[in-house]
């Protein structure tokens, strides 16, 4: 018999929560095989069965709280999974044999509804626990009518159905198309929110604007990103421009660079930009280490896969610490201008938003240009105003004339 224990936390997360179990007690399976999901402030972590066996025992349920290496479940290492049944077949001969006549109905009952329950999918019983809807009580749209998780997201409850909470108020409920259904944060969204307020109230954060004429390199990305593609095997985007202008102002500004430390101020000799990326189990901030080195192509690259694992819920928390700056592209949901969030102890965060075509005065003509505002927010106490517009003034200009950036100008 062996232990299953959660990961080792690092000293920044302080404990867990399983949100999965994807097997069952007494279920055989393989090394390496995925068995539950624990959810940190940060990531969520996974937890894989350390050879051939069977699960003997489940020690932590899904919205258990565990501690760094704790213990949730006990597993046999090569054990059949006919030895589980067997074992629970026993109690209930015993009592026949006691009894001397037949079995009773109770347990045949108790099997059909375990059967019941089993038949649902690990991401089916999750979505009822979250939002207390029975599946049965829901219109299933898979094969044989069996409820899928997107039926649980957005549930059309049975005509005969009544679903009640804790409190005795309908968690969802059936009236035509009026639909309503509750479902607790999640630790990384409720991780997310608490920082965002800590970053409202604790900071003395300012934003500044400009604009930025994107034609330059609209017109620099059209000429270059089949061949880029070709050679580097990765599309050229926007993105991979902005992160290296940001990392040349930052050099010029090292106090956007810096965080604070209670009193100190701690000056970074590294350039670790990190890339906001909306998922669907919250907002994350994977980070890009020493981007002063890596080329656009790596920055591209980076990025993609950093997206990939975020989308994945695959982010390992290595990805997301340790950045000194953040770029936030609301851009790509077509967001005009807003102001971003800080992301402490970092100083400052860069928001990019949509390209939008607007007529421009230059040198004396009107001329249809593609338009983006940029915002910077800042930290007053670190950062002075004028550092702040320089600072965007910087990126502005090496965006517009990208050559700029070659020729280290």
């Amino acid at each position: 018999m062996a232990d299953i224990k959660a990961p080792v936390f690092p000293e920044s997360v302080a404990d867990g929560t399983i949100v999965e179990w994807h097997v069952a007690e007494g279920q055989q399976v393989s090394r390496d095989d995925l068995l539950a999901e624990i959810e940190t402030d940060k990531v969520v972590l996974e937890v894989v069965a350390p050879d051939d066996g069977v699960v003997t025992q489940i020690v932590k349920q899904v919205d258990d709280t565990v501690l760094s290496d704790e213990l949730i479940a006990q597993f046999e290492a090569g054990a059949s999974a006919a030895a589980a049944p067997a074992a629970e077949e026993a109690p209930a001969e015993s009592a026949q044999a006691a009894d001397g006549g037949e079995p009773a109905q109770a347990p045949a009952q108790n099997a059909s509804n375990d059967a019941d329950h089993k038949d649902q999918s690990p991401a089916v019983r999750k979505a009822a626990k979250e939002s207390g809807v029975d599946p049965k009580d829901v219109e299933g749209t898979g094969r044989g009518g069996r409820v899928t998780k997107t039926d649980m997201a957005n549930p059309t409850l049975k005509a005969d159905s009544s679903i009640k909470s804790d409190s005795g108020r309908p968690v969802a409920e059936s009236v035509g198309e009026r639909t309503e259904k509750r479902v607790p944060m999640t630790r990384l969204r409720k991780r997310v929110a608490e920082r965002l307020l800590s970053a409202s109230q604790d900071t003395a954060m300012l934003t500044t604007f400009n604009e930025v004429n994107m034609k330059p390199l609209m017109d620099m990305r059209a000429k270059y990103k089949e061949q880029f593609e070709k050679r580097h095997g990765v599309r050229l985007g926007f993105m991979s421009l902005f992160v290296k202008a940001a990392t040349e102002a930052l050099k010029r500004f090292p106090a956007v660079n810096a965080s604070l430390d209670g009193d100190d101020i701690v000056y970074h000799g590294f350039y670790d930009i990190g890339v906001a990326v909306s998922s669907d189990r919250g907002l994350v901030v994977p980070v890009l280490r020493d981007t002063d080195r890596m080329s656009m192509a790596d920055v591209e690259s980076r990025i993609r896969e950093l997206g990939g694992l975020a989308q994945k819920g695959k982010l390992g928390l290595d990805d997301m610490t340790g950045g000194t700056f953040t770029i936030s592209n609301g851009g790509v949901f077509g967001s005009l201008m807003s102001t971003p969030i800080l992301n402490p102890p970092q100083t400052a965060i860069l928001g990019m938003h949509a390209i939008n075509e607007r007529p421009m005065a230059v040198n004396g003509k009107v001329e249809i240009l593609p338009m983006m505002y940029l915002a910077l927010s800042y930290d007053h106490r670190m950062i002075d105003g004028k550092e702040a517009v320089q600072f965007l003034v910087t990126i502005k200009e090496l965006v517009e004339d990208p050559a700029m950036l070659l020729l280290d100008l």
